[in-house]
């Protein structure tokens, strides 16, 4: 708007400040960019996500030797702009305007604990691209890590906060000075309400135009003041919501403790992004024993998800006060290999036309399904990038490299709000108006 009317932004929201009032102004400066979480597999890892976001022709086969344990009970999702297939366990089939996007991509990066395959745009990375764009609404810790992930390099990206473990993640978090020098039920609240005084007697204080810089510095005065660790460390409630218990992998315990943490940190405007490991476990067995333990992973995995969905939409969005962080959230896993999807026995690690997939839930801002199809244990279909269609006739192996990095810039489209400008900082190659939601607004 500021543009057409050709005036500075800045001074189009002090306007708005103060002809329409401060609500106006409010809508008009939510954040240009999303939260992203995103999980890094290792080892084979990849393949369990394969249970809760199954491959078409495998659960909906009904082949025995199918590395699934509900082969037959897929079910075509409505509502997508390519085809989609639920399994039984899969998340987001209710009450959720969430939904995935699969991109056959890359190549099996078969035992690699850092893939990378379809995270590459040109000399960047999708998440290192990612932070870089989430700069533009500054965080007090732009990227929390957790479990040793190799973030990459993209011009301008932060530093990240690493830790080895999510319960570290809430330490991040507590202030030194709210141990010692504002402990107390006293010293802390006075020592912000002071700072929050000598902000609001500014002239400017009013001014949608500082509010953000304003808001950061009371967030960082409201850190200082206080020990956040029961505010940021999961409750039982929580847990239970991610249907974490007792036989609950562990992968699945780890990750649903960081995303609660993190989600929480979003909430107070602490953070713009979480990567974590997810799987490490090569799971070549996981089915030598009939079904039991894949049905265990794949319902552990929806539970979780659902639970992300259901706490996403429970909290508010800092970054725009008519919304949740459900409608500001893109989630992303990519790994080293997802295994061969047609035959179960020892689970072996190569996979069809030596392909890798990256799933992105893009928040509305990506077309959503499957992009290229794993057709059999020989053959992954490439897909057109300025379409999104598969495409049969291409040689996998001869674009794969393309389809990675457009799977990549796709969920940099998200995380950007659907700022193409700001994705070509980033990424070269072939368009991808056909792949993404171009006039997406709020």
């Amino acid at each position: 708007m500021a543009a057409c009317l050709g005036i500075e932004r800045a001074r189009l929201l002090n306007v708005l400040n103060d002809t329409a009032g401060t609500a106006a102004a409010d809508t008009a400066q939510c954040n240009t960019t999303l939260r992203h979480i995103h999980v890094v597999d290792g080892n084979g890892g990849l393949s369990n996500w394969t249970l809760a976001f199954p491959i078409p022709a495998v659960v909906k086969g009904n082949n025995a030797q199918f590395s699934h344990y509900a082969m037959g009970k897929g079910v075509d999702a409505v509502g997508y702009d390519k085809p989609y297939t639920y399994g039984p366990d899969s998340p987001w089939q209710q009450n959720s305007t969430w939904k995935m996007s699969a991109f056959v991509g890359g190549q099996n990066e078969t035992h690699t604990a850092t893939p990378n395959s379809v995270m590459t745009l040109g000399g960047n990375t999708m998440i290192a691209s990612a932070a870089a764009i989430q700069q533009a609404n500054p965080t007090l810790l732009p990227v929390l890590a957790v479990g040793g992930i190799q973030f990459g390099t993209a011009p301008g990206a932060p530093s990240i906060a690493a830790v080895g473990a999510a319960p570290q993640l809430v330490d991040l978090f507590n202030s030194q000075a709210s141990r010692s020098l504002l402990q107390g039920d006293a010293n802390g609240p006075l020592a912000e309400a002071y700072y929050k005084a000598f902000l609001g007697l500014n002239a400017a204080a009013g001014k949608a135009t500082v509010a953000k810089a304003y808001g950061t510095g009371k967030v960082s005065m409201n850190l200082l003041a206080r020990n956040l660790a029961t505010q940021l460390t999961p409750t039982a409630a929580d847990l239970a919501l991610f249907g974490v218990g007792n036989n609950t992998p562990g992968a699945v315990t780890n990750m649903s403790r960081a995303m609660i943490t993190t989600m929480k940190a979003f909430s107070l405007g602490l953070t713009s992004m979480l990567i974590m490991r997810g799987f490490n476990n090569d799971p070549h067995g996981l089915f030598g024993g009939g079904n039991a333990q894949a049905t265990q992973v794949g319902q552990a995995i929806g539970k979780m998800l659902d639970g992300l969905h259901a706490l996403g939409k429970s909290l508010p969005d800092p970054g725009c006060s008519s919304k949740t962080l459900a409608d500001a959230l893109v989630f992303s896993v990519s790994g080293d290999t997802y295994k061969q999807p047609f035959n179960r026995d020892g689970w072996g690690d190569g996979t069809p036309g030596n392909s890798n997939i990256l799933y992105v839930m893009g928040a509305g801002h990506i077309k959503t399904g499957w992009f290229g199809e794993i057709a059999n244990a020989n053959t992954a279909r490439a897909w057109d990038i300025s379409t999104g269609n598969v495409n049969a006739a291409a040689n996998y192996a001869n674009v794969r490299g393309q389809l990675g990095a457009a799977a990549g810039a796709a969920a940099l489209f998200a995380v950007a709000k659907g700022d193409m400008r700001r994705v070509q900082d980033f990424y070269n190659g072939p368009s991808i108006d056909g792949i993404v939601n171009l006039n997406v607004t709020g």
